[in-house]
């Protein structure tokens, strides 16, 4: 694998979730319920919400726990009762800000990392905008430097989370000495829109909410698993701008998702994967943003990936849904899990995540397991 700079690595992942859980059959029964006068969006949301692979997930907003009469993002309700984009963003400020924070903490905790050696903060969220924005916020909570660079990286899609791990491996390996804070907020639920249409039902069947963060620098001699980080890739897509939309509208933001996105992916990355391999032998390791169950049927089929390999990114899914930018550490941070837990030697793998436009991000990784000097003082006088 070429490295660059191998040194680079996620040195700590910490990854939070709201209080409120969705369990997927009871909020498909409330929304069957919502649907009771419209028989044909019923039909096709039930099949949708039981094959689309969520069994649970989280969310900030207690409404949506409530009976379908009284929930405000279900389709039963007048149109004066609906969350106006204004409040779905009150609610974005309030509960953005603990959560992110929340999973700094773990993170940096995780990493063994003080906050006075934070020298980046990148901030990334799709689902709400405030300002002063997030990125003060965790400035001030979490007691970083005043002087800490902050970069906001605001309404890029699920490919952002990548994205900020690629950025802060470019500020790393440029920077002596850097260590890279990366906060990912996402509240999904927020955007639920109260609509019989295939597209806003499809929709509502698979987003959850939740914050992923991760330290990226240069790694110590002595550490706890981590996943160095080597050479990225990035790519625009041909003829796929209208298959991922995310629009501003009077009630939340608008989503559209292409029943043809699997397709394109299968049909297109294998071409960018071989880009990013260079002639190299397959990864061992597949971290699949899972953006949609079928995104990662399509990708396990095409590359013959085993159910092993991809597990991290179906259990991912499974647990949380799809949590947009956040979802790529929560997919790593499985993934990293399940290697302790099999004691893993070294293994050699890849990230990639999928946004509008249609946008795919990539990069190589390298888990390397916990490495303690007292264990390689030991090992040392042992073949003495």
């Amino acid at each position: 694998m070429e490295h660059g700079d191998s040194s680079i690595a996620i040195l700590g992942i910490g990854t939070a979730v709201p209080a409120y859980r969705l369990e997927q059959a009871e909020t498909s029964a409330r929304l069957m319920e919502a649907l009771k006068d419209n028989a044909d969006s019923a039909r096709w949301a039930r099949r949708i919400f039981k094959q689309c692979g969520v069994e649970t997930r989280y969310t900030c907003e207690p409404n949506l726990l409530e009976p379908a009469s009284s929930c405000r993002y279900f389709p039963s309700l007048s149109i004066e009762s609906i969350p106006s984009t204004a409040e779905r963003m009150q609610t974005y400020k309030r509960e953005s800000v603990p959560l992110g924070l929340e999973a700094a903490r773990k993170a940096l905790a995780d990493a063994e990392v003080n906050v006075s050696e934070i020298t980046h903060l990148l901030t990334v969220s799709c689902t709400g905008q405030f300002l002063p924005g997030m990125d003060t916020a965790l400035v001030k909570q979490l007691g970083l430097s005043d002087t800490v660079n902050r970069i906001p990286l605001q309404f890029l899609g699920c490919a952002a989370g990548l994205k900020a791990v690629c950025l802060s491996k470019q500020i790393a390996a440029g920077q002596p000495g850097a260590k890279v804070l990366v906060v990912c907020v996402e509240l999904c639920t927020l955007h639920i829109q109260p609509s019989a249409e295939r597209e806003a039902l499809f929709a509502a069947s698979f987003f959850g909410d939740g914050a992923s963060s991760c330290v990226i620098g240069a790694a110590d001699r002595e550490h706890k698993g981590i996943f160095q980080l080597g050479k990225e890739h990035s790519a625009l897509l041909p003829d796929s701008a209208n298959d991922m939309v995310w629009e501003l509208g009077d009630y939340g933001f608008d989503l559209y998702l292409s029943p043809s996105i699997p397709k394109q992916i299968a049909g297109l990355i294998p071409a960018e994967a071989r880009r990013l391999l260079e002639g190299e032998p397959d990864p061992q390791l597949w971290a699949i943003h899972p953006g949609g169950r079928g995104i990662v049927e399509a990708l396990q089929d095409v590359f013959g990936l085993t159910d092993e390999q991809t597990e991290p990114s179906y259990s991912v899914l499974r647990h949380y849904g799809n949590v947009s930018s956040a979802t790529i550490l929560f997919v790593l941070d499985e993934m990293r899990k399940g290697l302790e837990t099999r004691r893993s030697g070294a293994a050699d793998g890849i990230a990639m995540a999928f946004g509008p436009g249609l946008t795919v991000e990539m990069i190589r990784i390298v888990y390397v397991p916990a490495v303690n000097r007292q264990e390689e003082l030991l090992a040392g006088k042992r073949s003495v």
